[in-house]
């Protein structure tokens, strides 16, 4: 919940100019619903792409409040997150409600950015493991096989967002070794390779390229770093391999 339509223009205006050019690395900003449309004008022709922070998962209605998938791919949104960590923590949002929006996101043609991880007592009492497949399997449950192989899971270690703990490096590649070694098993190889697994707690400029050194860390999802021109545009840089 940042930035005004001014100042998210401000913010991508910025990083056209830092990233021009940059094409070795998929660029993505999930500004908030009130800016999508403006920041969608301004990022045409551009290397960056964008999404939503969230949505709902029913096609219309009388939802008041909420946002539908068709009313983001209308805007010409490619992303969703679906199930951050913040999302379940305040809103109370479940495996069942995250797969059920994951589903709706596919269904028009949004790639879902579905994110698992777990809480600082969770980690503390070795249930890390257990956390992140009952997310992965509730949030991707009756998906086909297609659909799993176009979606991008972030992994969120909860506990290393704002607390003053880091994920190490291969902390960070631990758990995604696992995630994959859970998509292989249930959909095969083939799937488990294309997806996209990102890393999501304290990404800065300067613990970027060490976490991506990890074999199964194929991108990030940036907090706080994201919201500055020049921190956020020196992760892409670091990140292209």
């Amino acid at each position: 919940m940042y930035k005004t339509v001014g100042e998210a223009l401000d913010l991508v205006n910025g990083l056209k100019d830092e990233l021009k050019g940059e094409s070795a690395v998929d660029i993505v900003v999930c500004p908030p619903f009130t800016a999508i449309s403006k920041v969608a004008e301004a990022l045409k022709g551009s290397n960056i792409g964008y999404g939503a922070q969230d949505i709902y998962w029913e096609a219309d209605g009388a939802y008041t409040g909420e946002i539908a998938s068709k009313m983001l791919t209308d805007l010409g949104c490619k992303f969703c997150i679906i199930g951050h960590s913040e999302r379940r923590t305040y809103f109370h949002e479940t495996n069942e409600t995250v797969n059920k929006k994951v589903k709706a996101a596919l269904r028009h043609g949004l790639t879902p950015i579905m994110c698992v991880g777990e809480r600082l007592e969770e980690r503390d009492s070795g249930k890390t493991f257990d956390v992140v497949k009952d997310h992965v399997e509730g949030g991707l449950a009756g998906l086909s096989k297609e659909d799993v192989a176009g979606i991008v899971v972030a992994y969120e270690p909860v506990w290393a967002i704002g607390t003053g703990r880091n994920a190490t490096p291969e902390q960070a590649q631990e758990v995604h070794k696992f995630i994959r070694g859970l998509l292989k098993k249930a959909y095969g190889e083939d799937v488990s390779s294309k997806v996209r697994i990102q890393y999501g707690g304290s990404v800065k400029p300067d613990n970027i390229k060490s976490i991506m050194a990890g074999c199964d860390v194929d991108g990030a999802l940036v907090g706080g770093a994201s919201l500055k021109v020049k921190d956020f545009a020196e992760i892409v840089k670091q990140a292209n391999p």
